[in-house]
Parts: C-alpha cells; sequence; structure tokens
C-alpha cells in the first residue's frame, strides 16, 4: 500500500490543478485530507471487506470532491488505531474494541481520538470446530489446536474474553495461534487446526465457503451461555441471538454471543463531512444492501444509539435532522 503521505500529496496536486483550471469560479473549500478517503475493513473473505468497499463506491459517486478506497485490514484494533494515527478516515469496529479505545483499556493504554458514525449491524460469534477433533462444548476446546483470528483483529479479543470466562487462558490452556480468516480455512480444511473463532455478519463468505466446502466435517458450537459471566467481567455490550440455521445450512440453530459494529472516525474530521458520511449510509442504503445483506440491518433510530463511544458532531447533528 502506498503510504500515507504519498496518497495525500498526489491527490493535493491533484486538487491544485483543478483549482488552477477554473480561476474564475467561485473558491470551494479544499477537501480534508486532499479528498482520499481510505476506509479501513478487515480480512478479505469478512462482511467488513465486502461492505467496506459498498461504502467507497457510495463515497466515491456520492460525495464531490472526495474519492474513497476500501483497505483490507486486521480488523477493530488496527482499524482504530490507523484511524487514531491519521493513516485511514474510517473504520469498521465491534463494539467492544471501540469501547475500549475510547476508555483506554484493553489493548489501548489510553484512550483514543475517535468517534462514531452509526451503530450498524451485529456480528455473530463463530465458533467452528472439526468434527474429528470431538469437541462436543466449549470447555472441549481445552488442549486443542484453535485459531483465534488476526492479530489486532475484534475478534481475538472476543475469542480471548469467552476463553477466559470459561475457567481457561488463552495463551496457555489451547494451542493458540493468530490467523487470518483466509488462512484459518485453509488450516481448518488440511486438518492442522481442530477449531477457529471469528465473528461476523451473516453470512460471513469464508465461513460459508468452508461450511458448503466440506460438509459434515465442521460444525458450529454455542457461546450464549457464556453471556452472563462475560457481561458481568467486560460489560453490557454483548447479547445473544441463534444463528440461524438457513445461514450455512447447519442442522439447528446456533446460540451464541453477539456484539454491534460501528462505524468510525477520527475526533478532529471535519463536521461537515461527517455529517455527510452519514447521510450518505441511509440515502444509499439500498446500494449497500446490494452488496451485502447486512447493510439492511440498521435504521436512523438504531444508528444513534452507539453509546458508550461518542457520535461524531457531524453524525449527531445528521440524527437531529439537522
Amino acid at each position: 500500500m502506498i503510504p500515507r503521505p504519498l496518497r495525500t500529496l498526489a491527490a493535493l496536486l491533484v486538487a491544485a490543478l483543478a483549482v488552477a483550471g477554473c480561476a474564475d469560479a467561485e473558491a470551494a473549500p479544499p477537501a480534508w485530507h486532499g479528498g482520499r478517503i481510505f476506509l479501513a475493513t478487515g480480512n478479505t473473505t469478512g462482511v467488513y471487506y465486502q461492505l467496506g468497499g459498498g461504502y467507497a463506491d457510495v463515497i466515491s459517486r456520492h460525495l464531490p470532491g472526495y474519492e474513497a478506497r476500501a483497505e483490507p485490514t486486521g480488523a477493530s484494533v488496527e482499524n482504530i488505531n490507523r484511524v487514531a494515527g491519521g493513516d485511514m478516515e474510517i473504520a469498521f469496529s465491534l463494539a467492544d474494541t471501540a469501547a475500549d479505545a475510547v476508555a483506554g483499556r484493553g489493548a489501548f493504554t489510553q484512550p483514543q481520538p475517535v468517534r462514531a458514525l452509526a451503530r450498524v449491524y451485529r456480528n455473530y460469534t463463530h465458533v467452528i470446530v472439526r468434527v474429528d477433533a470431538k469437541i462436543a462444548n466449549f470447555a472441549a476446546l481445552r488442549g486443542k489446536r484453535v485459531s483465534t483470528g488476526s492479530p489486532k483483529s475484534g475478534t481475538d479479543v472476543i475469542a480471548g474474553r469467552l476463553l477466559t470466562v470459561a475457567g481457561m487462558d488463552p495463551d496457555r490452556d489451547v494451542r493458540r495461534v493468530t490467523l487470518s480468516l483466509p488462512e484459518t480455512v485453509k488450516r481448518m480444511r488440511a486438518g492442522t487446526l481442530d477449531a477457529m473463532f471469528f465473528s461476523g455478519g451473516l453470512p460471513t463468505p469464508g465461513v460459508a465457503d468452508l461450511l458448503a466446502g466440506a460438509p459434515g466435517t465442521f460444525e458450529l458450537l454455542p457461546t450464549a451461555d457464556l453471556i452472563e459471566p462475560l457481561s458481568a467481567k467486560y460489560g453490557s455490550v454483548y447479547t445473544t441471538a441463534e444463528l440461524p440455521k438457513e445461514t450455512y445450512g447447519t442442522a439447528t440453530d446456533t446460540p451464541t454471543v453477539t456484539v454491534a459494529n460501528v462505524i468510525l472516525v477520527s475526533a478532529d474530521m471535519p463536521e461537515r463531512l461527517a455529517y455527510d458520511l452519514t447521510r450518505l449510509l441511509f440515502t444509499h442504503q439500498g446500494d449497500l444492501i446490494d452488496v451485502h445483506p447486512e447493510a439492511g440491518n440498521f435504521t436512523r433510530q438504531s444508528a444513534a444509539g452507539t453509546d458508550p463511544i461518542p457520535l461524531h458532531p457531524g453524525a449527531a447533528r445528521f440524527y437531529r435532522g439537522g
């Protein structure tokens, strides 16, 4: 990926040439960050990357003066760090990780200067095991080879928390590896992993490919029975829901832990730009639904409920109808 300073310089040169060719027109305010918006998403076979690409396309087509592009990343923790550091403009994140970021806890040594545009769809915790590993329940993960997701991802955070409240040390009581979703799927197929975690929307493409490609080889473990100790230790950002059997063609619904997703920006983003970015989520929601059905699972009312992550003032003005 081209470093941020070079990307920004190129964009500024393009903007300068455009202004020079329009000397008689009324000068417009300069675009923030040279009119380039980079979206920090997630693994290439996850929902963040799909929806991020759709959102980038909407921004490029409908926000004059700006061009956007979705970038694959390790997801939540990395995304927040990159927005806070000025390398990206927009981040997708799990709400639990974002709550840690604004409070300066967990993976973050100090509060991060990020604000929310919207709470969007919720992620379902997928715990997938190989049938031949004979993992009948969550406690049976002890001693097994387990991928807890990409390093610095929300999946890795929630996997560690679930293992902890189940009475296991994530780094000692399982043979833990931190791998991207594509690499995890590859190793699950090869039989070099016994189990995997992934927190994602429904359906998650990489998970769908894994389960459809080898019927009867894998199954989903329920995690909903861990909600009480999870919430007691880590707060009320977690809920539970049934992962419908129709999603991946499983024999039964799977009760599992869920957590909302949020779209984040830096606290210093101009208010007007944050307003417009929020507006586009709703005026072009149909385009996003065409990219992935999870884009239909939030409303203007639900999107404003980002607590404890503060709304950006521009987003707050949009929800007030200003």
